[in-house]
């Protein structure tokens, strides 16, 4: 029997992969690691009785530690909690679905003791992908995707290892403003920007999807998966959001992953990868499907993917800026202290204004997110 630890367990991730636990009782939840949700992890404990737990406060997990004192598991806090348990024996999966850099340590930890990573956090490989692919081959750890996106184009290319790639074709719903052009997206609120047409995410990943720079993050994540370079990836616009990805190879075939939207079965691949399991939920039908369209995504309305090519292009630690820019944006956007036009030019003015580091180690990588932190925290 497997057993998994998931970081960002009460996040919509985390959730939804204690689900699929849940439906395949199978498999054990050795730990789970939280932010700040102190009741819905208690819940997921008592459920899943797992050996360890963290939460990011100490208060948080003084509190915790109180409320499951009944429980044989201990609940550790911060960083280091989080590394003690990413580098604990006993599990052999790491679902790696905390929202943001705080995840990228974790992670590390996790590969060095030869974990297998179930990878739903895309800042892992947009900011450290020429440290982090590198460490998984030396240590023999595969890196198995759970964006639905990343999913599909792994299960396309499966049987295809000895044939070359022409592209990826990445697919975009477009998020909720598609067609809009910049001037219709001036007054565009928060409320509006969480609509999201077709998938059920938590807030920072929609309003990344509803700008595009969910996309650009996921560009920079398949060039380190895949191995591929940026002219290699290719965006296209598909708002029924059937197709998943393709991957056309160089005679010209394209295989691709269609499915609904149900994040369940790429997180359910990765965690029995290489075997399918039953998974209930809605079947896609041809017969109602009357047309699968595909648009070229406009890059002047939505310069967040635009900007995310030229930071993969420069590499070094632009990807850093880039990402941390958004995320410090994204926070301020649902705060209501800037408008949904300025998260893109923040992440510009970061790109434009901060140190350049070409290969940039771990601490590097860090330091960066705090002086991009610091030079929007001194224009606000």
């Amino acid at each position: 029997m497997k057993r998994i630890a998931i970081f960002g367990s009460t996040g919509s991730i985390g959730t939804q992969t204690l689900d699929v636990i849940r439906n395949q009782k199978d498999m054990e939840v050795a730990a789970l690691c939280a932010g700040r949700n102190i009741s819905l992890l208690e819940a997921q404990i008592r459920e899943f009785r797992p050996n360890m737990a963290a939460l990011w406060e100490e208060k948080d997990a003084k509190q915790l530690r109180v409320q499951v004192a009944d429980l044989d598991v201990e609940v550790l806090s911060g960083m280091d909690g989080l590394l003690t348990i990413a580098q604990m024996e006993g599990y052999e999966i790491m679902v790696a679905a905390m929202v943001g850099m705080l995840g990228l340590r974790p992670a590390v930890a996790a590969i060095e003791a030869g974990k297998t990573i179930a990878l739903a956090n895309k800042e892992t490989l947009v900011t450290a992908g020429h440290l982090i692919m590198p460490l998984a081959a030396a240590n023999h750890v595969p890196i198995l995707p759970v964006d639905s996106e990343h999913s599909a184009i792994f299960q396309s290319l499966n049987g295809e290892r000895e044939n070359s790639i022409s592209k990826i074709l990445l697919t975009a719903s477009g998020g909720p403003f598609r067609g809009k052009k910049k001037e219709e997206l001036q007054k565009v609120q928060v409320e509006d920007a969480l609509k999201h047409p077709n998938w059920v995410m938590g807030k920072k990943i929609t309003i990344d999807s509803a700008t595009m720079v969910n996309k650009g993050l996921e560009v920079m994540e398949a060039k380190w998966l895949f191995g591929v370079s940026a002219d290699q990836i290719q965006v296209v616009v598909h708002p029924q959001s059937v197709i998943h990805s393709m991957v056309e190879y160089e005679d010209g075939a394209v295989i691709a992953q269609l499915g609904t939207p149900d994040m369940r079965l790429p997180i359910q691949y990765a965690l029995y990868y290489p075997k399918r399991r039953p998974l209930a939920g809605k079947r896609l039908d041809f017969y109602e499907l009357s047309s699968l369209t595909f648009e070229k995504p406009d890059l002047d309305s939505f310069q967040g993917l635009a900007l995310a090519y030229k930071a993969m292009e420069r590499g070094g630690n632009l990807p850093t800026i880039y990402n941390a820019a958004n995320e410090k944006a994204v926070a301020l956007f649902l705060q209501r202290k800037i408008s949904f036009l300025e998260i893109p030019e923040l992440i510009q003015g970061s790109m434009e204004n901060c140190n350049i580091r070409k290969s940039p180690g771990i601490e590097e990588i860090l330091e960066t997110e705090q002086e991009v932190n610091q030079w929007i925290e001194s224009r606000w």
